[in-house]
């Protein structure tokens, strides 16, 4: 199962077949539906490896014991949160890719209506943002959970609420994906947005007048994970598999596709445009803490109730 675009797919299993002669066949999922499908085929799985989706839901699928633990010999290679990500779930996934959580801005748009950059988190709930700001909802986008978790974390719950409050006075559109926000800054119709830096990235490259901003406070940031599928019908190839992609050929892939997240292998490179992944103060939540299902919940609830039913 595959959780990245599918040209990236489908170059990790061509070029997986061409330097084992293994053969590939992917299916398509997102995180959360990955996750439904291994439930539902516990005891019986049609998948070997899980490639790709958060590690929050590698995790628990991991406490659910449909994934099985494995220490590939590339572990010792690989970036600190690639390697944080095996720790935390005791070496049932790894981080494959990294992105951090931040804000940006349209140029263009700023410029004209005259509006200082922001620097902070603290700075979306300025006044003079009124309806200039987007964010995604955290029902359903894993990178705004990722916004309200990591600022409770950076801030504090009650001072992160209140923030959020502030910062609820200034939106114009939740949008329902993570995306939704950074494409909406990029086409002109918000001028600041909370987005994952590479997909601000990638509309730098498309030619937008979009500029990135690492907050201040510091930033939250998401793993891409990989595991292998409890009682997989082709463990030793899945093994196989697993450890290839995590060599620098495979994780080159997705850079030479044009997806610019952080590789976890440091013999690749982070992109140019995640030049700042070195010198930020990076914020890595405390999983065993805001990605269970029980805070999860809790902090979304009081969410819709503390921040998004207020009247603006």
């Amino acid at each position: 199962m595959c959780g990245v675009p599918i040209t990236w797919c489908e170059a990790l299993g061509v070029q997986f077949h061409n330097e084992t002669g293994i053969r590939v066949n992917m299916t398509l999922k997102d995180a959360n539906d990955a996750l439904a499908q291994l439930a539902a085929e516990k005891g019986a799985p049609r998948h070997d490896v899980w490639y790709a989706g958060g590690g929050a839901v590698h995790a628990q699928a991991a406490a659910a014991v449909l994934t099985d633990a494995y220490r590939s010999p590339r572990l010792a290679e690989l970036r600190e949160f690639a390697v944080r990500q095996a720790e935390q779930t005791n070496w049932h996934s790894v981080g494959v890719n990294a992105s951090a959580l931040g804000i940006a801005y349209n140029a263009r748009i700023l410029a004209r209506k005259q509006l200082p950059a922001p620097k902070c988190w603290t700075d979306l709930a300025r006044p003079e943002y009124r309806d200039e700001l987007q964010l995604a909802n955290p029902i359903s986008s894993s990178s705004a959970y990722l916004m309200l978790a990591s600022l409770v974390q950076i801030f504090g719950e009650e001072r992160a609420f209140e923030l959020l409050r502030g910062m609820h006075a200034n939106v114009k559109a939740y949008q329902r994906t993570g995306i939704g926000p950074i494409r909406a800054l990029a086409r002109g119709e918000t001028t600041i947005a909370v987005t994952m830096l590479h997909d601000a990235a990638a509309e730098v490259t498309n030619g937008f007048p979009v500029t990135s901003v690492v907050p201040c406070e510091g930033a939250g940031y998401q793993v891409d994970a990989m595991s292998l599928v409890r009682g997989a019908p082709h463990a030793n190839e899945a093994k196989r598999f697993y450890d290839w992609a995590l060599t620098p050929a495979a994780q080159r892939i997705a850079a030479d596709l044009g997806y610019l997240q952080v590789p976890a292998n440091p013999g690749v490179p982070a992109p140019a445009t995640a030049a700042y992944w070195t010198s930020i103060t990076l914020a890595p939540l405390d999983a065993g803490k805001f990605d269970t299902a029980v805070e999860r919940k809790r902090l979304i609830e009081k969410w819709e109730r503390d921040v998004r039913a207020q009247s603006r």
